[in-house]
Order: C-alpha cells, then structure tokens, then sequence
C-alpha cells in the first residue's frame, strides 16, 4: 500500500482545492453580478426606475400603503435593498407611516428585490426566469396584503415609525465603483469561508446531524437531505452566497431538478434571515414581519408548491418551470 501523505502535504491540496471552488463560484456570479449592476445604475441616472414607481403607485394602497411607497420598493427591486432605503429616507418624512406600514413595505421588500441579479442567478441553476419572477413579485404582494389585514384588523403596530438608518447615498460613479469593489471582495471572501466550513462541519459529522434533524420537514416540502445544507445557507446569508453554491451542484449533479427548484423557491421568498431583518428592525419595521411572517409564508408556499407539482409529469415540469442547466466541464466536488 502506498505511504500516506504528510499532513502538510494534504492540508495544502484541500486549501489548494477549496480556493479553486471559491474562485468558479465567485466568478459564476460576478459575471452576472456586474453587467447588470452596470446596466441598473445607468437605468436609475435615466429615471427609468422612478418612472417605474409611478406605475407601483395604485398597488401601494391594496397593502395600505401611501403611493409614493411605489417608488421605495420600485428601486429595491431594480437595484437593491440599501437603493430603496436611500429613497425611504428622502421620501417618509411628512408621510406619517406607522410601524405596521413600515414592516408591511420591508416585508414586501425583502421577498422581492434585486430581481435583475437574483433571477439570473436563479436561472443559471435551472428554474424558469418567468415564474421565478412572478413568484417573488406575487409572493411580495400576497404576503403585504396578508400583514396588512392582520395589523388592520388587530389594531397592531398603529404607532408612528422612527427610522434608525439613515444610509448615505452613493452619488458619483467612483464611490459606486469603489463600492461594489468592496462588494466583490466580500462575496469572494464569505464564499471562501462558507466553503470551509461546510468542509469543516462534514468532517466533524455535524452536516450529517444536521441533515437528519431536517430530514421530516425537508420531506414534508418534497426535498432531499442533500439539499438541506445549501438552502439553510441560502435563507440565512443570501441567495447570491446560496444560489452560487446550487448552480455548482445543479452543474456537477449533485443535485435533482426538484430538489434545486424547491430550494431556490424558498431561498426567494425567505433569504438572509438575520441580516436583512436586523437592518430593517433599524429601518423601524417589526421582527414579527419581517421574520416570523417571511418564513412562515416561504414555508407554506413551497409545501403548496410540492403539493400541486407533484401532479405534473416530469416533461411537463421542464416545459412550463425548469430548464435543465448544462453540465460543468470539470465540475468540482459537492460542496453540501
């Protein structure tokens, strides 16, 4: 039999490999990440996206909201989540929104923003860009009119909202540039140490744990254990960080076709669970909105998602909501 390798030896070729994953993973992303962010900022400098908030205007008042709300979750959906709170803070002064309000319009914001980069994400794994769309955009609108009547009815949250935050707004094409550098590196740097610890937490058996602990409630949404450690990262840090990670295992096979389309349902309706709820409870919205409302909604449309798609034959599922992605020519190890 042949000697084992040192130690050294070993670590260095994992390292060797773990970058090498970070890299591909990276660059799937930023190359749908920066042409259309490009193509947003030049679409905001024409009004385009301020055009689109008039046309929001009338939707704003089914989830009891004031019309100039339209243009706040306009710009969250073109652009980003600070991009909508940069024009929240130009225009809820005078507008006397409560908390209700406030936690109804961040709600509807993080089930449905970014859309031009999130979609394309979820695309190159394979689920139709058409109802991935109506899915976020329909899910945003459902769930605010859902939280609306609910703190209607109750007589919840009625008081004055106080923002927090007040974010800075990226004005000249060098901060923008400077910023979204520092994004890269980011994105380059979370997936690095996300793909270590997954590495890590494999080693340690705690993956296995914890796959068989979700087992029941992954069954009960029609997906496999296999799938489990990349959707929690998806709905706890990102679907770009989780998203990133299904197109790789949706390429190499390490992953069914429903089992990737569940999971990128659910990441769309209920990602970054911490982070973005954390920074709209500083925009003033309530936790039991935009975490406890978010997630129970996402849990319940996928179970009814499985549900109805359970009836539809394979062909007609690839047809109407699935695009088989194309196989990597060197696809890398699983990293779930």
């Amino acid at each position: 039999m042949p000697e084992p390798l040192p130690l050294r030896v070993r670590l260095r070729r994992v390292a060797a490999d773990l970058l090498r994953q970070a890299l591909k993973v990276s660059w799937d992303l930023l190359k749908i990440m920066v042409p259309i962010s490009i193509a947003v900022r030049v679409l905001q400098g024409l009004g385009v996206v301020a055009v689109l908030g008039k046309l929001l205007a009338p939707v704003m008042s089914v989830v009891g909201l004031p019309g100039e709300m339209g243009l706040v979750w306009a710009t969250a959906m073109v652009a980003n989540i600070y991009g909508g709170l940069v024009v929240f803070a130009a225009v809820a002064p005078g507008l006397n929104v409560t908390v209700a309000q406030v936690s109804v319009l961040a709600t509807m914001i993080l089930v449905a923003h970014t859309l031009p980069i999130e979609l394309r994400i979820a695309q190159k794994a394979g689920p139709r860009l058409r109802f991935m769309g109506t899915l976020r955009f329909g899910g945003a609108l459902l769930l605010g009119f859902l939280l609306h009547q609910v703190y209607s009815v109750g007589g919840l949250l009625q008081t004055p909202a106080r923002m927090l935050l007040t974010p800075a707004e990226e004005a000249t094409w060098l901060r923008w540039a400077i910023g979204q550098g520092r994004l890269i590196g980011y994105i380059f740097a979370v997936i690095l140490a996300l793909l270590v610890l997954m590495r890590l937490l494999k080693w340690l058996g705690v993956t296995g744990l914890l796959c068989r602990m979700l087992s029941p409630v992954l069954r009960l949404l029609g997906m496999s254990e296999q799938a489990a450690p990349i959707t929690i990262i998806g709905m706890v840090l990102g679907l770009s960080f989780g998203g990133g990670l299904i197109i790789q295992e949706a390429r190499s096979g390490g992953l069914g076709k429903r089992d990737v389309f569940y999971s990128l349902a659910l990441m769309g309706l209920a990602h970054s669970l911490i982070e973005d709820t954390l920074l709209m409870a500083a925009l003033g919205a309530h936790w039991s909105a935009t975490l406890l409302g978010r997630l129970v909604f996402a849990v319940v449309v996928v179970f009814l998602l499985v549900k109805l798609l359970s009836l539809v034959s394979d062909r007609t599922f690839d047809r109407m909501f699935f695009r088989t992605a194309r196989p990597s020519p060197n696809p890398t190890a699983g990293v779930g």
